[in-house]
């Protein structure tokens, strides 16, 4: 038995199965990697795994006493105390021990008996032993490595955006080092040197996890294993991501080459049935013919899964400058940045980078108008026409099915013009008609590039675009934004997307 034991999962989201008589295993220090499609059911498998979700069918069996830590960016945490403070409850156990042994050294003025006097010995010794007193450099170490020390140590948990709280209770999950690590995008809110101390500590750590990413690249480095979801099976394979990838295709080659065998095989049957079940003489032989066939275990044909074809129409433009700049400051209660100067062309393809909570986001909120700008002014042609994409996967109406979104942001369109839209984008049928917030986070960023081509623009925002999506997905939309005709300001960590086509870079950090 190995750590985990996934025996014989089906499970559905109404009628949407994503899992069929599923099974693998986890073993004491593999590193695995959690692959496939958006909406395949890769957080839904990790929910799954922590009990917060009950399959249909099939069982979880975790060995005893094993200690599972659960990535959750939503987590409900303590927000009105210090990051350092947060960062300390990794710790609470050992916090308790020494509050206790500071009471039996309170009470050593009465009481020196041996009971206690020994109690305090391993007290002492628990602590020194399991690293206390270097606890607040370990915390400094990790908070470091993550980028969070430059948001300050003693920071409120309320004043920071939800990037920067995703990142500090990633902190905390790496601190707390329990058996297990299930990490979900862990990488979503990291800068770049942030992503590679990320991938050091992975490589290096001796414990096992689970991670579900669409950073292949990260992937490569740190697994040792990769279940991949697709057509409702997950199938575990040895090794990392380069050998997953040329196993795979191996296996779908002869897949197919089985499929069509049987195919053919039950073509025969089904010919020879046709011809002779009318005859009496060879009536019995059909009806023989005929269980045979009922008998064969069909293996279903190799689906391929909806690719995005992502289309977006760049309304005319005669100004020759869209944006001007001068002297703006953005943020809430003060500015979270120096004073910007820029100016960008007609058709000019920005990029904005630099740390998370810098204020990136920030920016495109007051660009377009969705919060005041602190000091300072910009201006944009005058027939400049806007598109938004936002990163946060937030709904007014998260009960509602992309259908009715999409519905109730453009009137006009029918339903049958809706689900062509969505389908274009990837989304299946089954998917335009559940609640949105069932949907996966790549299927509900489908939804949101769906109203985006659909809105008349001619310069677009796009606030980290490609966190949700796959791989398939990522290149559809890059190759759309390199033929994308009007003018565009996208913040991105991921400079892969980016660097051979942006006409600039703005690192807001100088």
């Amino acid at each position: 038995m190995g750590l985990l034991d996934v025996i014989n999962v089906s499970h559905s989201f109404g009628d949407k199965a994503l899992y069929e008589d599923a099974s693998f295993e986890l073993y004491k220090g593999e590193h695995m990697g959690i692959v496939g499609r958006n909406g395949t059911g890769k957080t839904t498998l990790l929910n799954t795994l922590i009990g917060d979700i009950i399959p249909d069918q099939g069982e979880i069996r975790w060995q005893k006493g094993i200690k599972v830590g659960y990535l959750d960016q939503h987590a409900k945490i303590d927000k009105e105390i210090s990051v350092f403070d947060y960062l300390k409850t990794a710790f609470f156990e050992l916090y308790e021990t020494e509050a206790e042994l500071n009471k039996l050294y309170e009470n050593m003025a009465n009481d020196t008996s041996e009971k206690t006097l020994n109690k305090a010995a391993d007290y002492q010794s628990l602590l020194e032993n399991s690293g206390f007193y270097e606890v607040e450099s370990t915390i400094l170490k990790v908070a470091d490595g993550l980028g969070i020390t430059a948001l300050g140590m003693d920071s409120i948990l309320e004043k920071l955006s939800g990037g920067q709280r995703a990142k500090v209770i990633l902190a905390k999950l790496l601190l707390e080092e329990p058996n297990v690590l299930l990490l979900d995008e862990p990488t979503n809110f990291l800068d770049k040197e942030h992503v590679e101390w990320l991938t050091d500590y992975l490589k290096a750590y001796e414990g096992t996890f689970l991670v579900i990413s669409h950073d292949f690249d990260f992937l490569d480095k740190i697994t040792t294993c990769v279940c991949d979801i697709e057509f409702c099976t997950i199938k575990k394979y040895t090794g990392n991501i380069t050998k997953f990838i040329e196993l795979k295709g191996l296996r779908r080659e002869s897949y197919i080459r089985e499929f069509e065998s049987q195919k053919k095989e039950i073509k025969k049957f089904e010919d020879y049935i046709s011809k002779n079940k009318a005859r009496a003489s060879t009536a019995s032989m059909a009806k023989s013919r005929q269980k045979q066939l009922d008998k064969i275990d069909r293996i279903a044909p190799p689906e391929s899964a909806p690719k995005p074809n992502f289309r977006l129409v760049s309304a005319p433009t005669s100004a020759q400058r869209s944006l001007a700049v001068k002297d703006l400051e953005v943020g809430y209660d003060y500015a979270l940045l120096s004073k910007l100067n820029f100016k960008i062309e007609s058709g000019q393809k920005i990029v904005i980078t630099g740390f998370n909570g810098i204020g990136k986001s920030t920016l495109l909120k007051t660009l377009i108008r969705q919060i005041p700008a602190i000091s300072g002014k910009f201006k944009f042609a005058d027939n400049l026409k806007i598109g938004y994409f936002e990163q946060d996967l937030n709904w007014e109406y998260p009960l509602q099915t992309p259908i009715q979104i999409v519905s109730e942001v453009f009137h006009k369109l029918s339903q049958s013009q809706i689900r062509r839209n969505l389908a274009q984008c990837g989304l299946k049928a089954k998917s335009m008609i559940q609640s949105v917030s069932t949907l996966s986070g790549g299927e509900q960023a489908k939804v949101k590039i769906c109203i985006l081509m659909l809105t008349q623009c001619n310069f677009i925002f796009l606030d980290e675009p490609t966190n949700h999506l796959d791989a398939d997905a990522k290149d559809v939309l890059k190759s759309e934004l390199i033929n994308w005709q009007g003018g565009l300001i996208m913040v991105s960590h991921e400079a892969l997307f980016y660097e051979d086509w942006a006409d600039d870079i703005i690192n807001i950090e100088g």
